[in-house]
């Protein structure tokens, strides 16, 4: 039998308004409980306008309406993490050194946008890390819609980490330094393509397994079914966002900066198609990174007397290496999650 698994529904408006602390110190508590057991969470009292966010959606379906020649004018490149992504472009299970690595099997398509150099004027900053963005003209209302809601998701992510510095005991402003010039993205995908585009295939899948990168991810998405998370007991479990939620979830930099006290949880898309075509589903993850040279390393108190940490490492060097990956440019060493999913199970 399936074990049961629930997402939290955390309200954390008391960090976006002048509450007691005893109303931060609650959520507190709600959301470090959620990163211990689950690694994802809902939030609702996010500050995010509902106008803000119909005009998002309605920007996603102006650009993924366009012929599939035209979108892929806007084609990123190997070497830059900016523009379209054409489907079967990417497998993100390659991120974890499994053996699809190469296949290509992810149908979904993509566009992402996120900081740049010039953004930070004063800093040398890589390319690599902060390229510039590929804004695409056929979509005149795309751009505005996309900047207005990048810059929602950036203000909350960085509520959110005071937050979790009073989850884990941390000053409020522990991060501050270590994410001012942050690597953000923002990564639209789209799940259904027109008919003829695309042959549906029994390897092909929407989304592989993975975890993210960064700190934490903001994900808005349909609530229609797709999203997979895996627990601890290795079952997959369907999640979908409660009306007006977003879901939160950890990413790497903050499991090790934890020393897996918080997990960065293994999650997929796997969309029922029907009829042999793929039910429709969009969703926009905010990939809140932190600075490119800012060094991951266990934070006070999370290595027990005698336990070993994890080595440091910077981000943009933990980035690289997974976004290598998923593109099948190169094979990164074996992840700790691998086994887990090759072992996991499927929703009944």
């Amino acid at each position: 039998m399936t074990p049961t698994f629930t997402v939290p529904t955390i309200d954390i408006t008391p960090f976006l308004t002048d509450s007691d602390d005893a109303g931060r110190t609650a959520v507190a508590a709600d959301i470090d409980t959620a990163c211990r057991e689950v690694g994802f969470m809902q939030i609702v009292g996010h500050g995010i306008p509902d106008e803000v966010l119909a005009a998002f959606a309605a920007a996603l379906d102006e650009f993924f309406a366009l012929p599939l020649e035209v979108k892929k004018r806007y084609r990123r490149s190997t070497s830059e993490n900016r523009g379209y992504s054409p489907p079967r472009s990417e497998s993100l299970s390659g991120s974890l050194g499994l053996p699809s690595a190469n296949q290509m099997n992810d149908f979904y398509e993509a566009f992402i946008v996120g900081t740049q150099s010039a953004d930070f004027p004063g800093l040398e900053l890589p390319a690599s890390s902060y390229a510039a963005n590929n804004w695409p003209e056929a979509a005149p209302g795309f751009r505005p819609a996309i900047d207005t809601y990048f810059a929602h998701a950036q203000q909350l992510s960085r509520i959110l980490l005071r937050a979790f510095s009073s989850a884990l005991n941390l000053p409020i402003d522990y991060f501050d330094t270590l994410t001012d010039y942050s690597i953000d993205a923002l990564k639209m995908n789209n799940y259904a393509l027109p008919e003829g585009e695309l042959r549906l295939d029994g390897d092909m899948t929407g989304m592989g397994a993975h975890t993210d990168f960064g700190i934490l991810t903001i994900l808005w998405a349909d609530r229609v079914p797709g999203l997979q998370v895996l627990d601890k007991h290795g079952h997959w479990h369907d999640v979908q966002p409660a009306e007006g939620a977003l879901l939160i979830n950890l990413g790497d930099a903050m499991a090790r900066w934890t020393n897996d006290r918080w997990m960065s949880t293994l999650h997929r898309v796997d969309p029922p198609i029907v009829n042999g075509h793929i039910r429709r589903r969009r969703s926009a993850a905010f990939f809140f990174d932190g600075n490119h040279d800012a060094v991951i390393e266990p934070l006070p108190g999370t290595v027990a007397p005698g336990e070993q940490g994890y080595p440091p490492i910077t981000v943009a060097d933990n980035i690289n290496a997974k976004v290598a990956g998923l593109k099948g440019l190169s094979i990164p060493p074996t992840a700790r999650e691998t086994a887990r999913v090759l072992a996991a199970i499927s929703p009944e």
